[in-house]
């Protein structure tokens, strides 16, 4: 999938670096709290559940579930209507804010709590996006 020109570039910082990293290189890479097992999103360098920064950096599956969304229909640069903006529950258990791609644009096609799965989308040589579309077989 093609990137509309214009969409606004993630700078990655410190905290952000691994992720950036891991979905350049087909990985979804999520944290989780070394006191509790607890996955959270989004990256830094503390447990939100505790404040502990025994932290550990994770592959997750990239399966998903459409949690909530809405249907864009007002032109923005980067973004050609309509389009959802989207919040995905991650199999993991955080939730993520994103973009579902790869089908039609409608509350017919974005039915809530439908199978997902993460496309690594590349924005340029630097950063791909974590995106996500129907599951296969679904």
């Amino acid at each position: 999938m093609a990137l509309e020109p214009g969409r606004p570039r993630p700078e990655p910082t410190p905290e952000t670096k691994h992720f950036w990293e891991g979905t350049k290189n087909g990985k979804l890479l999520l944290q989780r709290c070394g006191d509790t097992g607890k996955a959270y999103f989004p990256p830094r360098p503390f447990s939100p559940y505790t404040g502990t920064r025994n932290v550990e950096v994770f592959e997750a599956s990239g399966r998903a579930t459409l949690h909530s969304y809405v249907i864009h229909h007002r032109p923005v640069p980067g973004f050609k209507p309509p389009y959802a903006i989207a919040v995905v529950e991650l199999e993991e258990g955080p939730r993520m804010m994103t973009n579902i791609i790869d089908c039609p644009q409608t509350p017919e096609a974005l039915v809530l709590d439908m199978p997902l799965e993460v496309a690594f989308t590349p924005m340029d040589d630097d950063i791909t996006l974590a995106l996500f579309r129907p599951a296969k077989g679904a």
